[in-house]
């Protein structure tokens, strides 16, 4: 049984510097894989015609900063999908919240969720993630539930992102695949905004 306390173990890593975009894509990480991993969230516009793929951590303050600003360019392009994908690399307590989040995807409680815990300040623990997540409207024994049922769909999903992480060669949260490009690090509205546009005239 999953509880509070039985965890995945990821390597742990740093947030990343910004480095140059490179063009993506292998056998390791197919077009199909790193868009249409059927179990990862999607916001924005599921029919979108350029995909944007965003790597994360909720203890990450580059993350929780920049969401805001992720929202704002795919609200206002409309025609953006938004791929989460959970990168919990700052320990422990990253894995307990990415695996609490998704568990309330499960149960159709995926943005109240994941905003809820992109809103805190520093560093979380365990406990701060309950509340948060209780703050928000949210049962802490109905994610539980989830998460045990779906435990082997929640670990799958982990373990792809973090290889496809790894096989992107990005170093640490966030990162971005835009179209058929990797940013390895925090993107301005600016860059997104052109990262968008180029993806979209290719």
């Amino acid at each position: 049984m999953i509880t509070r306390r039985s965890l995945l173990a990821v390597a742990g890593g740093a947030a990343a510097l910004a480095a140059m975009p490179r063009l993506v894509f292998s056998q390791e990480n197919t077009e199909k894989a790193v868009f249409y991993d059927p179990d990862a969230p999607v916001l924005g516009n599921p029919e979108g015609d350029v995909t944007v793929v965003e790597f994360f951590d909720y203890q990450c303050p580059y993350c929780k900063s920049l969401h805001p600003m992720v929202k704002k360019v795919v609200r206002e392009d409309g025609n953006v999908r938004l791929v989460m994908k959970d990168w919990p690399i700052f320990g422990e307590v990253s894995i307990f919240a990415a695996q609490a989040v998704l568990g309330a995807a499960q149960i159709g409680k995926y943005e109240p969720a994941m905003e809820a815990l992109m809103k805190t300040k520093g560093s979380l623990t365990e406990e701060v993630v309950e509340k948060e997540l209780t703050d928000a409207g949210l049962s802490m024994k109905a994610i539980v539930a989830s998460v045990n049922k779906h435990t082997a769909k929640i670990f799958g999903l982990l373990d792809r992102n973090y290889n496809q992480a790894l096989a992107f060669n990005f170093s640490g949260t966030p990162s971005f695949v835009v179209g058929r490009t990797t940013f390895a690090g925090v993107l301005d509205e600016k860059g997104l905004r052109a990262a968008i546009a180029k993806a979209r005239a290719a």
